[in-house]
């Protein structure tokens, strides 16, 4: 399945719903990490709040593999006028 994600609320459904689909309570999150119950509920409830780190271990814990993929926009003419001037300059 792929998941995209475009602001960092939508972060929180996906952890407690890999979590649970792969079977793992909170506890059991917590032994592998070796951190507070206290922690992972601030991870699960304000993923935003934790190290780039953290989140990752939890994501490796559950399976879940994040992809990165580059959107490529057309840069607005007003924009890249000014861009343009600036380069000659």
């Amino acid at each position: 399945m792929h998941y995209t994600i475009n602001t960092l609320e939508q972060i929180k459904p996906i952890l407690v719903g890999f979590r649970k689909s792969n079977g793992f309570s909170q506890k059991a999150i917590i032994e592998r990490l070796g951190i507070s119950q206290q922690s992972y509920q601030t991870l699960e409830s304000a993923p935003q709040k934790v190290t780039i780190g953290r989140l990752f271990k939890v994501f490796s814990i559950l399976g879940i593999k994040l992809q990165f993929i580059v959107h490529t926009k057309p840069i607005s003419k007003s924009m890249g006028n000014k861009d343009q001037h600036q380069d000659e300059g």
